[in-house]
This record gives structure tokens, C-alpha cells and sequence, in this order.
């Protein structure tokens, strides 16, 4: 029996090493990885980081399709995190310099179709999704019309209601 695919969003970025090296290959990463597939993905956007002083960010947003579950697509993505020298603790409850620090890689898993899932280890959609310039400038490039399974706000919508000065530029 096939299973449907799943949609899913996810949001990439980097400030450490060659941050668009790094993004591109994880995208590639990821899309020849069984039961995903990439279906669109934004351009980099240049953002000033939020937290401690460090360098800016690129930052991106990629739309998926998938036959995984939710866990099984956020376990894929840190196991590609992992492959970057990224180790998350395992605790969500994080130190403040951890959260927000610089890294080479860190990848989110934003929305997964229009479920809303509370778990110790995830959480969709992704609860800070909708503060997030560097997330939802992307996104609203690539999937407009997709909602937020909690306010059904267009993501459009959601990008036009917040400050996207944090915004430096598009890498194209």
C-alpha cells in the first residue's frame, strides 16, 4: 500500500564556515534522501542574527513533499545537522547562548501538512515560526498561501504583520 506524501516546510540557515556551501549542500543532502523529495526552495537571505553578537546569517526556507512522519523527517534533518558538526541537546530546555548562538548549520522543521503536533521532542508548527523575519520572508516566497494550522493566517499574511528590517539582502 503506498502511503500519500506529506508537505512540509522546513527553514535552513548558517553563519559559520561558508554558510552557502553549506545550505546548498544540505539541501542536496536531503533531497536525495529516500521518501523526500525538494519541490521548491527559496533564495539566501542575508539576516542580522538575533541573540549574542556573531556574525549575520543566511538564511532560506524549502518546501518538501514526503512519505515520512513528522518525528521521522526531524530525526533526517538532524541527522544532516550532525553531519555538519552540529550536536543539539537533547533537552528542549536550552541555554539562551546555546539557542541563539552562531552554528554551521541548523534546520527546522516549520509545518507538516496542517497538523499540529505536541511532543517533548517536537513541536509543529515550529512555535516561534511566526515571530521570524529570517523564516517567514522566505517562506512567503516559495508557499504564500500556506497557513498556519493555528491562526489559518496565509504565511503572506504573517510576513506582512511583522518588522522584516532584519532583512539584509537576497543572495538570489
Amino acid at each position: 500500500m503506498a502511503i500519500s506524501p506529506h508537505q512540509a516546510a522546513i527553514a535552513l540557515g548558517s553563519n559559520l564556515g561558508n554558510s552557502q556551501e553549506i545550505l546548498e549542500t544540505a539541501l542536496q543532502k536531503l533531497s536525495k534522501t529516500a521518501r523526500i523529495s525538494l519541490v521548491a526552495r527559496s533564495c539566501w537571505y542575508e539576516t542580522l542574527p538575533v541573540g549574542p553578537p556573531q556574525p549575520n546569517y543566511l538564511n532560506g526556507c524549502a518546501v518538501l513533499t514526503t512519505s515520512l512522519s513528522a518525528q521521522a523527517l526531524l530525526a533526517q534533518l538532524l541527522t544532516v545537522e550532525q553531519q555538519f558538526g552540529r550536536d543539539r541537546p537533547r533537552s528542549a530546555l536550552k541555554e539562551e547562548g546555546e539557542r541563539w548562538g552562531p552554528r554551521t548549520l541548523d534546520l527546522d522543521l516549520l509545518l507538516y501538512d496542517q497538523e499540529k503536533i505536541t511532543r517533548p521532542d517536537l513541536t509543529v508548527p515550529h512555535p516561534r515560526f511566526r515571530e521570524r523575519a529570517f523564516v517567514l520572508v522566505p517562506l512567503a516566497e516559495i508557499a504564500p498561501t500556506w497557513r498556519d494550522p493555528h491562526t489559518q493566517k496565509t504565511i503572506l499574511t504573517l510576513r506582512q504583520e511583522i518588522d522584516c528590517s532584519g532583512i539584509v539582502r537576497c543572495l538570489g
